[in-house]
């Protein structure tokens, strides 16, 4: 997938010291909750970032040539049990999310490396500490899942309540329809 990089950017890989950064954008009902893998915060694009260090780990990002849906993870570690108790309550599934890559040395400036949506969030407790891991997907994996949704009268009422249009499809199964001739009774 081609990416736009900014000239920032260019230039900061173009030093002979380097230094990268990932940041993690997650949209849940309660708020965005925006992490980034360095410490005190930081302002990417107008938003503020709080620093994760070495707790923020990310994996699974491969670039691919070809379409197709892929998935990335990211867990923070050394949570402390009212994170966990947040993470058990929110609603995470089927919610933004995405993943952006930037350098030292371009601030502000960073590029989306992953952009998907929050699949499961499990949870590894000790006792004292937890670590959480928020599994990502592509938005092209709902393309693959099967649709639930059936043409029926049933169906369309669980969506719509009071709507009628379905109800008339059994009526219509057997009937002879007159397009474009005259009809035989008159």
């Amino acid at each position: 997938m081609t990416r736009s990089v900014s000239a920032a950017i260019k230039a900061a890989l173009a030093q002979p010291d380097v230094e990268p950064y990932f940041a993690v954008e997650f949209l849940f009902d309660s708020g965005p909750l925006r992490l980034w893998s360095g410490h005190g915060l930081r302002v990417i694009d107008g938003e503020t970032y709080t620093g994760g260090g070495h707790l923020l780990g990310i994996s699974g990002l491969d670039e691919v040539r070809d379409l197709e849906a892929k998935s990335a993870a990211v867990s923070l570690s050394g949570v402390a049990s009212e994170i966990v108790a947040l993470a058990l309550s929110e609603q995470a599934q089927g919610r933004g999310a995405r993943i952006l890559f930037g350098v030292e040395g371009a601030p502000g400036d960073a590029v989306v490396a992953f952009s998907g949506i929050m699949d499961t969030m499990p949870i590894e407790d000790n006792g004292d500490t937890a670590t959480v891991t928020v599994n990502l997907e592509s938005k092209l994996a709902t393309l693959e899942r099967p649709r639930m949704r059936r043409y029926t009268h049933e169906s369309q009422q669980s969506l719509h309540p009071g709507d009628t249009f379905f109800s008339f499809v059994a009526d219509l199964q057997d009937k002879e329809i007159v397009w474009g001739r005259t009809s035989n009774n008159g």
